[in-house]
């Protein structure tokens, strides 16, 4: 059955911005929906909500805006969604994958996939130890990141044992955190790939002028040649971080692992982001992103609309 008003799709979400282009797009159809915020959520396990769809666009930054309570909270409403037969676009398993870089690493282990060499650690005082036999620089990553929240890096052993020692190591909302060699971006760039239905929609590449671990695509706003984006197309509290972005298509090997990727993960809509070494030319995956934001003004850089094949893509599992 499609979206009706009796049975609309659900948009779950708590970033006040980043989704502004979507509600847009579905009123411009007339398309029924609803908006549900994880703030205020909560649910009956005896309810089946009257929902053709529920698209989930919790993010696991959450905390940074005060929500970081909703993110355990939505693993279960996933869970009770599962259980009740409600349809979800990044339902259960695509949640899991977000809420856990240690996860997507085993996720990639799997796969075979080459990845930047990490461990994983529950306490700072296990840094230190961590790290040994590891390249550095490395970074210490919280488990539940989100826009670069929380990445430190540690050029030497000894800088990274004081701060594990002086309360310098962040591990996050859930206590765990990898300790995971930094690569160095050839050409100052990383490639994000972007699916729809698990298929390859689009690709970009973001340059950033520093170590700036927050390359959000919605808060790059500006092309490699200098020129602005369009404003309005980028999130009110998008960081002036400088970052650039231009449209690229990837080798079909890097397209063909994506895909693979994501349908181990269960992300129906969402983002990979890999890098090349500058040392050695080597290829790394290294995020896997359920909640991906499309790339801000995105016709002016990748020639269309992702919204609206967004739009047709929900339309189309709500029916």
């Amino acid at each position: 059955m499609a979206a009706t008003r009796e049975r609309p799709i659900a948009i779950y979400y708590e970033h006040p911005d980043w989704f502004k282009p979507l509600f847009a797009e579905l009123d411009r159809r007339g398309t029924p929906y609803v908006k549900e915020n994880p703030g205020d959520h909560r649910f009956d396990p005896t309810d089946a909500p009257r929902y053709s769809l529920v698209f989930n666009r919790m993010s696991p930054s959450a905390w940074l805006r005060g929500y970081g309570h909703a993110i355990f909270y939505t693993l279960q409403y996933l869970a009770h969604l599962r259980e009740r037969g409600i349809r979800v676009v990044n339902g259960y398993d695509a949640f899991v994958t977000e809420t856990s870089k240690a996860y997507q690493l085993a996720l990639l282990e799997r796969l075979g996939l080459p990845y930047p060499k990490a461990r994983v650690i529950n306490h700072p005082s296990q840094a230190a130890a961590a790290a040994e036999g590891l390249r550095f620089p490395v970074v210490v990553k919280p488990n539940i990141g989100g826009s670069g929240a929380g990445i430190r890096r540690f050029d030497r052993p000894e800088t990274l044992a004081a701060a594990a020692k002086d309360g310098g190591i962040e591990l996050g909302i859930d206590s765990t955190a990898l300790v995971q060699e930094f690569i160095p971006a050839e050409d100052g760039k990383i490639t994000r790939v972007e699916v729809l239905g698990g298929c390859y929609l689009y690709a970009i590449n973001v340059y950033s002028p520093g170590d700036s671990f927050n390359l959000c695509p919605a808060d790059a706003c500006q092309t490699t040649d200098g020129a602005e984006l369009e404003r309005k197309a980028c999130a009110i509290d998008a960081p002036k971080n400088g970052l650039r972005v231009e449209g690229y298509t990837p080798p079909t090997q890097q397209i063909m692992d994506v895909e693979q990727i994501m349908r181990a993960a269960g992300i129906e809509v969402g983002g990979i982001e890999y890098i090349v070494d500058s040392r050695d030319g080597r290829l790394y995956y290294y995020d896997v992103n359920a909640l991906s934001n499309f790339v801000a003004d995105a016709p002016r850089v990748i020639g269309f609309d992702p919204f609206a094949r967004l739009v047709d893509y929900l339309e189309q599992e709500a029916a």
